[in-house]
């Protein structure tokens, strides 16, 4: 007997959407750890803090990364920003249960970063950056989910063994009877 054979029709189906909702729970807190920062930031402005190499130095994008689409209305943006938010978060639900853990961490580092942005831009048409290096432009937790996220699904894409679907039986050749 195999191992998916003991395992009762009811768990199996249950696994799936149990995946599914643990990737969301985990996208929707690391979403709402950016969104407080972010709030804490604003609320403790002018205040800037000086760690070394990184700084807390609040700032406004109303474009995408790199402040690319700035000039474009705030609905527009939006508009595109939650198309891409909402594919991501479609791929994350239909893979979900079939790649391995690491592949899920990173979906739901992706989909936070991208949630976290988005909510944070319907809110008042801009994104609210507050780390700063002094050699790279301002950047969020978001910003920072959705590149490891990013970084860590090609690295996962790349490392793990892909296992080929088992191959249906051929059909048995028919037999030529042999001739009386």
């Amino acid at each position: 007997m195999t191992a998916a054979a003991s395992v009762p029709a009811a768990e199996t189906a249950v696994r799936p959407l149990r995946v599914r909702l643990v990737i969301a729970a985990i996208a929707a807190t690391l979403a709402v750890i950016d969104l407080v920062v972010k709030h804490l930031v604003e609320q403790a402005h002018p205040v800037d803090a000086d760690f070394g190499l990184l700084s807390i130095r609040l700032a406004y994008n109303p474009g995408i990364s790199f402040s690319m689409g700035a000039s474009l209305p705030a609905w527009v943006v939006i508009a595109v920003t939650g198309a891409v938010t909402l594919g991501i978060a479609v791929y994350a639900w239909r893979t979900a249960p079939e790649v391995p853990n690491s592949a899920r961490l990173a979906l739901a580092m992706i989909l936070a970063g991208a949630t976290g942005n988005l909510v944070d831009r319907i809110a008042d048409g801009a994104v609210t950056d507050y780390l700063y290096t002094g050699w790279f432009p301002t950047f969020n937790i978001a910003d920072a989910l959705l590149t490891c996220g990013v970084v860590l699904l090609i690295l996962v894409t790349l490392l793990t063994e892909v296992r080929p679907r088992p191959a249906a039986r051929p059909e048995p050749e028919p037999q030529d009877e042999p001739a009386s």
